[in-house]
């Protein structure tokens, strides 16, 4: 569609750095896909060839590890995914599946660092948000091994709460054998803690329905581990 990266109601400031030339070099080669809850994305150890940019929907970032698969974090749009893996050694380090129906937008790899190498703005903006998500991955890592699962399991409903549903009421978007391994715990380890928050009065929730009722005590919760 003409103009469609132009449009784009997901545009964030990285595509607002660009000359209109170089918004239809990337027009001129895209595809966008739809993408069904529970579809992979990317796929780790796949050959990449495609910067991907998640346009609508929540995803999952995960990685193989020694004997498991370990969730790292969740993922909203609009954001670009997998950047340090396609522009570094250009195999798929982690897999990316969608949590939610999502679209994805694919740019050509060889055009998008063109554009890098062309707009000095638009190669700020990448590299900033790889330094974020960086720093981000060391605070994450740093409390996922410092703190009980206890203040694990309330920064991740902080974090949906405030960063992904911007609501104090949502469904979680994961299964509880899911949040468990976001958290490093078993299903019924989550089970159990979900319950004494409900019986605290810090949270209600029916099936995957969920309010916080007392964000204060979460807060507590996160910041004391």
């Amino acid at each position: 569609m003409k103009n469609e990266c132009l449009n784009c109601a997901c545009v964030m400031k990285s595509m607002q750095a660009l000359k209109s030339c170089q918004l239809e070099q990337l027009e001129s080669n895209h595809a966008i896909v739809q993408f069904q809850k529970g579809d992979p994305i990317i796929k780790q150890g796949m050959f990449s060839t495609n910067v991907v940019f998640l346009k609508r929907g929540l995803v999952k970032i995960h990685i193989a590890g020694p004997y498991h698969e370990q969730i790292v974090r969740l993922a909203k749009a609009p954001t670009y995914l997998g950047l340090p893996t396609t522009i570094g050694d250009k195999i798929n380090q982690y897999s990316v599946t969608a949590v939610q129906d999502s679209e994805v937008c694919f740019i050509d790899l060889n055009i998008f660092k063109r554009v890098l190498e062309e707009n000095k703005d638009f190669s700020s903006y990448i590299i900033l948000e790889l330094c974020k998500s960086e720093l981000e991955s060391y605070r994450r890592c740093a409390n996922r091994t410092q703190k009980q699962t206890r203040g694990n399991l309330a920064d991740v409903l902080l974090d949906l709460s405030e960063n992904v549903f911007e609501s104090t009421e949502f469904v979680l978007p994961i299964s509880q054998s899911d949040l468990g391994n976001l958290v490093d715990a078993s299903r019924e380890s989550v089970n159990r803690l979900l319950s004494e928050l409900m019986n605290d009065g810090i949270i209600r929730m029916e099936g995957r329905k969920i309010e916080i009722l007392n964000k204060y005590s979460l807060q507590l919760i996160s910041q004391n581990g």
